[in-house]
């Protein structure tokens, strides 16, 4: 038999992918209200990493940041997250973002910038294939910097 929370886990997961945008702030902090927050948190980050990427190229990146920021208010690893899915946007959107932001982002930030479908600069690219966290990070985005394609 399965465990309860596999079974609210997978629930969530459905239904945070079913939502409309209008919903989706109160269910993200419906979501967070389960029991077992650490399987909540879970939820919500991959609804955060199958959502965000669609939003990327598209203008509604910033108001469903907005919306999800309140949703998550309070919890300071889904917040930073967020925020690093906001650097994610503003690099490969040609905004404002600062070298020492990129340099000292996540592991898992800067592996996103480097490996994006949606190509990253070459001056952000040139700053991981320098100072990114990792090789794999480095490599990749030396690769990337150098026109090889993404794999």
């Amino acid at each position: 038999m399965e465990p309860p929370e596999h079974a609210r886990f997978a629930r969530h997961i459905r239904t945070l992918a079913e939502v409309s945008a209008e919903e989706e702030g109160e269910l993200v902090a419906a979501v967070l209200r389960d029991p077992d927050a650490s399987m909540a948190r879970s939820a919500i980050v991959r609804h955060f990493d199958e959502r965000a990427p669609g939003l990327l190229t598209q203008g509604g990146f910033p108001a469903w940041a907005t919306r999800m920021r309140q949703a998550v208010a309070g919890d300071g690893f889904l917040a930073e997250r967020l925020r690093e899915w906001t650097l994610v946007h503003a690099v490969v959107q040609g905004e404002p973002w600062s070298a020492e932001e990129l340099a000292t982002a996540s592991d898992w930030c800067q592996r996103t910038v480097a490996a994006s479908e949606t190509p990253a600069p070459p001056e952000a690219l040139a700053i991981l294939a320098a100072w990114g966290r990792t090789r794999r990070v480095r490599t990749e985005a030396g690769r990337r910097l150098r026109g090889e394609g993404w794999r």
